[in-house]
């Protein structure tokens, strides 16, 4: 089990209990760390419902993203509470309806500008705004955001597909610069979680289902906030994965790796007839 007493970490995007990012948190106070949320607007109330219920009530502080000076704000914040950060989990995402949906020939310029704002820029903007702070953590900080595979056109997905793979760059980049103040970022890549905003899309219960058909170890959309994401972000959080930087680390199932799904059973692939003949 992963320890990190007295650190102390930043999580964003923690809506409800049910919110990946909430599990995230959970799993960083059992391992004694220190958290701070953020919210905003009408939603903040659910988000302080939802700090209630983690082992140790936590603060939330003012963070939205479609607005830049809002990243400044949170890091003057999270200075008048701690004099440095160890890290911070990014799990800001959004996108128009007209971005989503199968809609992608036609979605309006600024709609697509809005998913790739929310979506990836946020990640430089938040990062970029920490770093003083993760530059006083321990071993330079780290941060961690959460992806979408970004390297494959999923149906219904359509421009934040198109965030997720200018997510995964800015990761790098961010990783490039930020690596000689001793500052690591990257990603962890899941399935099809069920979440408010995984319900967003139109397609989520068609990718489930590719996911639970394919999936080389299964995958289980219900309980994969709970049970399969926390391990990963603790793990690039902590000082075990001091030498990674600017990788995604794939949370799937093995999906990433099952590029035509699991293969036939032994007994049906045995009885099948050869490309290009009659079984004989």
């Amino acid at each position: 089990m992963i320890r990190l007493p007295g650190r102390r970490y930043v999580v964003t995007g923690v809506l409800s209990s049910s919110s990946i990012a909430w599990h995230i948190a959970r799993e960083l106070q059992l391992a004694g760390a220190d958290v701070l949320l953020t919210g905003h607007g009408r939603s903040r109330r659910i988000t302080e419902l939802a700090a209630a219920d983690l082992p140790r009530r936590a603060e939330v502080l003012d963070l939205d993203a479609t607005q830049p000076g809002d990243f400044g704000a949170l890091a003057a914040a999270v200075e008048q509470r701690w004099p440095a950060l160890d890290g911070a989990v990014h799990a800001i995402a959004g996108a128009p309806p007209g971005a989503l949906g199968g809609a992608f020939l036609t979605t309006p310029p600024e709609s697509a500008e809005l998913a790739f704002r929310t979506s990836a820029a946020s990640l430089h903007a938040l990062v970029t705004a920490l770093a003083p702070l993760l530059r006083r953590g321990a071993g330079g900080g780290s941060v961690v955001g959460l992806d979408f595979d970004g390297s494959r056109a999923w149906p219904g997905y359509d421009w934040m597909g198109v965030a997720k793979a200018a997510l995964e760059s800015v990761c790098r980049y961010l990783a490039l610069y930020l690596g000689p103040q001793g500052t690591r970022v990257n990603l962890v890549a899941t399935g099809p979680v069920d979440t408010v905003s995984g319900r967003g899309v139109s397609t989520f219960d068609a990718l489930d289902a590719r996911w639970a058909q394919d999936a080389p170890l299964g995958w289980d959309s219900a309980t994969a906030a709970a049970d399969v994401v926390p391990g990963p972000v603790l793990f690039l959080l902590s000082g075990l994965a001091r030498g990674i930087t600017g990788e995604v680390l794939h949370a799937d199932g093995g999906m990433r790796a099952a590029g035509m799904g699991l293969p036939a059973p032994a007994s049906a692939a045995a009885g099948a007839a050869p490309r290009g003949g009659e079984a004989r």
